[in-house]
């Protein structure tokens, strides 16, 4: 073989060396870029005429920043972070711009932190930064006149704040089944924290791990599917809750919580179904908090939608709140034998979550995260296990009930029906 040709392969070599090499970069880039950027740590900096949100971030994501009325908030958007602080993180005591903030996911592959302000501000800096300790997120805000606060917002309308539709997996075929469909809700999820404990417990995380649990021995027993509207922490907007159950012909929805009270004392499970007056003045603060949980993730309220007011509408609705509040009652029989019922267990008021016209609802209200009784059961993996059972047990016996009603006609006399 001549040495030209020696030199010819040699240079092919090398060209394709260099190549493979520039592919293994840009694939190695392109991994990098991938990765899951962390917040570790948060802090507030007061400043004379300031203050600072602080993240401590693994990467410098891409941030959208804009204010929001009703109570005054500012909104920031950011691709999917895994924030890693304690739950106290968003406290903000004193502060004379920044009252408090949240955080979490808020759709598929995006994140959001919500902060309340204390009064109408401005954004002076949103944007994440290198610094010399590493990357961080910086939200600086300003006081401001409530004329200028409300020309902003206005201004920002045009930003979309709905999340998008949730990304659900491929779905396979399945055989036709003629088991009834029961939705299981989890409250809160994702931005939208809920409830806290005092060493830190999210009420987002304790309901999913009990909706879990309820999903499990529902499907075990073997007479209904389960779908639950959360399977991990997500956020969900109150309309799309119900839209899940609709959509899925759901034969019951059960919306499950964990509150907190300023009553350290008050324990014990809840029972809630819907109704225009509420049952008392405790029910009425629980639907007036819990109806505002798309704006603790950072939407616009919405007004209801309007009604239908036909005849056929009405019949419905009014036999839907009677088959909720059958199966309130028999839940609350069964919820007996855990030993955790509230004094007043079975109440009602207007919860958006529970309005479905025609699916039979209810507000599970495990306990309270602010009593240390309520809080060592919602904490104890046995004690949710024995509730799930319960649970799952009055869910058995509301379908066993209404199969039983379904079948009457049917199973009277053949002439009971005929004219004579």
């Amino acid at each position: 073989m001549s040495r030209i040709a020696l030199h010819a392969g040699a240079k092919r070599l090398f060209i394709l060396a260099l190549a493979v090499a520039g592919g293994l970069a840009q694939a190695a880039w392109a991994e990098e870029r991938q990765k899951e950027i962390s917040a570790l740590t948060a802090r507030i900096e007061a400043l004379p005429d300031r203050s600072r949100l602080l993240f401590d971030l693994t990467g410098l994501p891409p941030v959208s920043a804009y204010p929001v009325a009703n109570p005054p908030r500012i909104i920031v958007d950011l691709p999917q972070v895994l924030f890693r602080m304690e739950a106290n993180a968003g406290l903000s005591p004193g502060d004379k711009v920044i009252k408090s903030y949240r955080y979490g996911i808020f759709a598929p592959g995006r994140s959001r932190v919500v902060i309340d302000l204390a009064g109408p501000a401005k954004i002076l800096k949103a944007d994440s930064e290198a610094a010399a300790s590493g990357p961080r997120l910086v939200i600086e805000l300003a006081p401001t006149s409530p004329a200028y606060f409300v020309t902003t917002t206005e201004q920002a309308r045009h930003q979309p704040s709905d999340p998008p539709a949730p990304m659900l997996p491929p779905q396979t075929a399945k055989p036709p089944t003629d088991k009834p469909m029961i939705v299981i809700d989890p409250g809160h999820g994702g931005v939208d924290m809920g409830a806290t404990g005092k060493h830190g417990e999210l009420e987002k995380d304790v309901v999913l791990e009990f909706a879990q649990a309820l999903r499990q021995k529902i499907e075990e027993a073997g007479r209904a599917r389960v779908l639950l509207t959360r399977d991990h922490d997500m956020f969900l907007p109150l309309a799309e809750r119900v839209r899940i159950a609709r959509e899925n012909n759901a034969t019951l929805f059960v919306s499950v919580h964990a509150d907190t009270l300023a009553a350290a004392h008050v324990e014990g499970a809840t029972v809630y179904t819907v109704s225009e007056r509420a049952s008392d003045a405790e029910a009425a603060r629980m639907a007036e908090k819990e109806n505002l949980a798309d704006q603790a993730a950072g939407l616009e309220s919405k007004a209801d939608a309007d009604e239908v007011g036909d005849i056929l509408f009405e019949l419905t609705r009014r036999e839907t709140r009677s088959y909720s509040r059958q199966f309130s009652h028999s839940l609350i029989s069964f919820w007996k034998e855990v030993g955790a019922i509230n004094k007043n267990p079975n109440r009602s008021a207007g919860f958006v979550v529970l309005k479905a016209f025609d699916v039979p609802s209810v507000l599970l209200e495990l306990g309270y995260l602010s009593s240390d009784k309520d809080l060592a059961r919602l904490t104890s993996q046995e004690w949710r296990e024995r509730a799930a059972q319960k649970t799952a047990e009055a869910v058995d016996a509301f379908i066993s009930k209404r199969s039983r009603e379904a079948r009457a006609p049917a199973d009277g006399p053949a002439d009971a029906a005929r004219p004579q």
